[in-house]
């Protein structure tokens, strides 16, 4: 496990593409692999309705964590997580205060066997704009083998298959082969505040040898992936301020700044025509990328302008000397969220507005931190604020970026699993989006990490009709339940290491 640091020198045998089972590890689970794992296959095929099912259920809950007028909706998608696990007859408690609560629960202690911890979130983006989508967000629908509602993806879809996998055993008559523990907060998308402050509190309790993640995607439609890297993310709203009031843009305009006018210049300035970064000394803690790792990259399937055209735009632009891939998995950028202030109704009012705003993030790679990053941009915001306007930084949220180690047995287990579970080897990529409380669990419980989406590049999370494929909900689910399985048969961590 690395955080914060490049991934170390991987050899071809290691990132060829996709990632081959370890022998040495699967010879030793051949002979260890006591489980009926026919008899939660067939039990998985029979409850498939009711699967989806459940995770309609549980999508009509609009838990929006941005949003305090749905306050009680996520206590409802919490107490909604929280029985799922007392039907199962776990230990299961509301942890944290402060906000949304974190549902923690675990199976029964299984002596010698590694000890799983599932992280995931039951708090969804906004749905806005509304009006784009064709169903209402948080009534689910089925169309073209898909479910369609905010959340089925990211992250109530994916993080229900191992719930419903851990279910498979037991309703199969299994004995699950090792402890499993599940954390489910309700304030991913605002940045783990709750969770932030707790996990001091509560790491003997998660204690574990790995952690399972389900909140990212396969590489592409049919193809499953392992990811070994996230990006981490440095969260910021920038604010503009002129005038002390609204002005006449007639009666003022040419002698006052226009705050407006005045963040576009800045933002634009932010980034240069080649896609680098100006922020001073962004890049000094920025590794360069393992030749090994791009030419792995290189040979992954990926055509760029069938990409653009699946997103809709003409060209994809980037930093200058870097792959689409390179750019979106493993190299900083700089983005602009969304832009505040001045008229915004029918028609036209012609004035200087008082203010403006708007919020902005950088994604990091290892070794990059968000308090350096925003160090970097009040320095940059000082030399480069435009006369007559004052501009102010407030820091939102952030988190480091994690690159784990391909070569672990869990990763070899997770493979295995994975496989059996889609009905073909996954390769092994990095992501470019964001989990900022991965390092920080990590940091607390040293344990490994496994990162496995089961979701699609065009799935929409964060956008209007976000949805999950049916088939790969279901896929999900039978490789979660083999997963157990597999990593049952590796040694805890400490023997591991010893």
């Amino acid at each position: 496990m690395v955080l914060g640091l490049p991934p170390r020198q991987m050899g071809d045998d290691v990132l060829a593409g996709s990632l081959a089972v370890n022998l040495r590890f699967w010879d030793r689970w051949k002979g260890m692999n006591m489980a009926d794992m026919g008899s939660i296959e067939r039990y998985l095929e029979g409850q498939r309705e009711e699967h989806l099912g459940a995770l309609c259920e549980w999508l009509r809950i609009p838990s929006v964590s941005a949003d305090p007028g749905q306050s009680e909706a996520m206590l409802q998608a919490a107490d909604w997580v929280q029985d799922r696990f007392r039907k199962l007859g776990w230990k299961t408690e509301k942890l944290g205060s402060g906000g949304p609560p974190l549902v923690y629960a675990e199976s029964p202690p299984v002596p010698g066997k590694p000890v799983v911890l599932v992280y995931g979130h039951y708090d969804v983006q906004p749905a806005d704009p509304l009006e784009l989508w064709k169903s209402p967000p948080f009534d689910p629908q089925v169309r073209d083998g898909n479910l369609y509602a905010r959340g089925a993806t990211d992250d109530k879809g994916q993080v229900l298959t191992h719930i419903l996998s851990v279910a498979a055993w037991q309703e199969s008559g299994q004995k699950l082969p090792l402890q499993i523990k599940f954390l489910i907060e309700g304030e991913e998308e605002q940045g783990s505040e709750v969770l932030g402050r707790t996990l001091p509190q509560i790491a003997d309790r998660l204690k574990c040898d790995v952690i399972v993640i389900s909140d990212s995607s396969q590489y592409a439609v049919g193809q499953p992936a392992i990811t070994y890297g996230l990006r981490g993310i440095a969260y910021f709203e920038l604010r503009v301020t002129g005038p002390k009031q609204d002005l006449h843009s007639g009666s003022f305009g040419g002698a006052v700044a226009n705050p407006a006018l005045a963040l576009a210049r800045l933002l634009t300035a932010i980034k240069d025509e080649e896609g680098r970064i100006q922020l001073p000394g962004f890049y000094d803690a920025v590794v360069p990328l393992d030749p090994v790792e791009r030419r792995n990259w290189q040979q992954l399937p990926f055509d760029e302008k069938k990409f653009a055209a699946q997103l809709g735009v003409d060209q994809l632009v980037g930093e200058t000397g870097y792959t689409a891939l390179e750019q979106r998995w493993a190299r900083p950028t700089f983005d602009c969220h969304g832009l505040m202030g001045g008229y915004q109704g029918e028609g036209g009012k012609t004035i200087i507005p008082s203010w403006a705003g708007a919020k902005i993030s950088f994604r990091l790679v290892p070794n990059q931190t968000p308090q350096q990053v925003g160090q970097q941009l009040r320095q940059f915001v000082a030399q480069h604020s435009p006369p007559g306007v004052r501009v102010e930084v407030i820091d939102l949220h952030g988190g480091l970026g994690v690159v784990v180690d391909p070569n672990s047995p869990y990763m070899a287990a997770a493979q295995q699993a994975v496989t059996e579970g889609f009905g073909r080897e996954a390769v092994l990529i990095r992501e470019g989006g964001s989990i900022p409380i991965v390092a920080n669990m990590v940091a607390h419980l040293k344990a490994d990490v496994l990162l496995l989406g089961w979701g699609l590049d065009d799935d929409g999370a964060h956008s209007p009709n976000e949805k999950f494929h049916i088939a790969d909900f279901h896929r999900g689910i039978r490789a979660s339940s083999h997963l157990w399985n597999h990593l049952a048969g590796c040694s805890p961590r400490a023997q591991l290491q010893s």
